[in-house]
């Protein structure tokens, strides 16, 4: 039986419900506008031995406790779609090198040949076991393996395709959840009131930035007490995946479409971030 093959698919990340022209988001009442996305600071618990070791614990940990769990995953998601289990796929890492990150599949093995890189709400691509795996953030699982090798940490600026990457040289790790992760839980839901047409433009004008600023801010005053807070918000919002945790505030102005146009955005097919 064939669990595992490198294939091309995208995450989905999550954003506040309604789509926003201008997006103010502020961390301790400081606009993430101010920050720089080329060569960032780190804060020295980002870059400290003692990270790295909560991360190969808890990593350690979490493959020995899900290890049976993960290889039934596995198993179904062979079993309910054509195609390996597995996929891996190239992400942007410390220092702006290239990495494999794992994660269950949650679309179908030709989503790539099937449609563009960015999902939205309903879209067909998606597995019906794949929206379940998704909705419980199960997916993610695989990524702890990422996190012994050293490419990826717990928490950190979701890893980007290179394409949507909005941190320049970045010192310290992507991880499996980090602040923009919690704060666009929801973004399939933004997406879907985007018109095709509007969507890419959408996503790198007013999603891509502020995703990596908000990243950027949070990495450069990270310590052990606000990765914990973090981690907890993240176990939660799995728990009760249809509410996003308020860890930060933001304000949305709702993108006004024709009524055709919304329409049709509702009813077209959809796409999926790659986050």
């Amino acid at each position: 039986m064939q669990l595992f093959r490198p294939t091309i698919e995208s995450s989905a990340e999550f954003a506040p419900a309604c789509p926003a022209a201008t997006m103010q988001l502020a961390i301790d009442g400081v606009s993430v506008r101010k920050v720089s996305l080329e060569n960032p600071t780190a804060s020295s618990w980002s870059l400290s031995v003692f990270k790295r070791l909560l991360d190969l614990s808890v990593a350690v940990s979490a493959l020995l406790v899900f290890g049976a769990p993960m290889l039934a995953v596995a198993v179904c998601v062979r079993l309910c779609s054509r195609g390996p289990a597995l996929f891996a796929q190239h992400r942007v890492g410390r220092n702006g090198r290239l990495f494999r990150i794992y994660k269950f599949r949650s679309m179908a093995w030709d989503a790539a040949v099937k449609g563009p890189g960015l999902t939205r709400v309903g879209d067909r691509r998606i597995t019906s076991l794949g929206r379940w795996l998704r909705r419980l953030k199960l997916d993610e699982l695989p990524q702890f393996f990422n996190v012994l090798r050293g490419e990826m940490s717990l928490v950190g600026p979701r890893p980007k395709l290179p394409q949507y990457a909005g941190i320049i040289n970045m010192p310290y790790r992507p991880g499996i959840t980090g602040a923009a992760t919690l704060a666009f839980r929801r973004e399939e839901e933004i997406l879907s009131r985007v018109h095709p047409s509007q969507l890419d433009n959408f996503y790198n004008q007013h999603i891509r930035l502020l995703k990596a600023r908000l990243d950027a801010r949070y990495m450069a005053r990270a310590s052990f007490g606000s990765d914990m807070r973090l981690l907890g918000a993240t176990f939660l919002s799995c728990l009760a995946p249809a509410r996003a945790p308020a860890v930060m505030r933001a304000s949305t102005q709702v993108l006004a479409f024709p009524s055709q146009l919304a329409h049709e955005s509702i009813t077209a097919n959809s796409f999926e971030t790659a986050s």
